[in-house]
């Protein structure tokens, strides 16, 4: 859990970057490349990805950022989006050296029984590794109306915690001052999603989040998807781990200090 909080304090900066296997590509091969790079000398405590992915992210990057590798997918071309199935396992995750996994289940939608099982047996297998968890965790589907209302979000996030993960996301409330109630219900530290909206102020966003109590973020879209990548996680950082002009060096600048 000490390697998911890049400064020790307990915070957390996540930048889910597994949108390409749900809604398509978000960067052409090097684009992607250069993206990994800009997040993880940015400040993101840690990149979420798929097991594939993994595979071709430079390990030099990953020297002060976290890798959590996501075992849950969907596509946008599914007949129910929101039915996740499981596609990795803890075991593959480990040996590609992910210091933490995902899964994610969407509480109301027609599978929410087989998700919840899903999560069960992952919650299961990383308690046998000793390798944390997060949980995405979301109140999405026919029967969810007002998927921002505290006492929603207050029991998807006690289902994490019951079912045995170490950190949950889930959607914020409208206004994110709501999450205090949510983060009072949680025995878990939860972070806030970022959200799709991409005219909202992200930083002042992040700040109400912490001040209602969240222990951090994780932000993929407006993080890949803004003109700055680098920037944009940067201000996150600062946000989240206090000190504005926080920034990563280099590796090459890390071995120079080592040397």
């Amino acid at each position: 859990m000490a390697r998911l909080s890049r400064h020790g304090d307990g915070r957390f900066l996540f930048v889910p970057m597994d949108h390409s296997l749900s809604d398509g590509p978000i960067a052409d091969v090097a684009g992607f490349e250069r993206l990994v790079a800009d997040v993880c000398r940015g400040g993101a405590d840690a990149v979420v990805v798929h097991k594939g992915r993994a595979r071709v992210i430079d390990p030099a990057l990953l020297t002060r950022t976290a890798l959590i590798v996501h075992l849950s997918a969907s596509t946008a071309h599914a007949p129910d989006v929101d039915a996740k199935v499981l596609v990795g396992d803890v075991e593959e995750a480990l040996r590609l050296g992910a210091d933490a996994v995902s899964a994610h289940v969407n509480i109301g939608s027609d599978t929410e029984a087989a998700q919840l099982a899903d999560l069960g047996a992952v919650a299961r297998a990383c308690d046998r590794w000793g390798l944390p968890l997060l949980a995405m965790v979301y109140p999405r589907g026919p029967r969810i109306t007002d998927p921002g209302r505290p006492d929603l979000l207050a029991h998807v996030v006690n289902i994490a915690a019951d079912l045995g993960v170490d950190l949950v996301k889930t959607t914020s409330t409208a206004p994110v001052s709501g999450m205090a109630e949510v983060v009072a219900a949680s025995p878990l530290p939860v972070l806030v999603a970022g959200g799709p909206d991409a005219t909202a102020d992200l930083t002042g966003f992040a700040a109400a989040a912490l001040a209602a109590g969240c222990r951090g973020l994780a932000v993929g879209r407006r993080v890949f998807g803004s003109a700055d990548p680098g920037r944009a996680v940067r201000e996150l950082a600062a946000v989240v781990h206090g000190d504005p002009s926080r920034s990563e060096p280099t590796t090459r600048q890390q071995l120079a200090g080592v040397l």
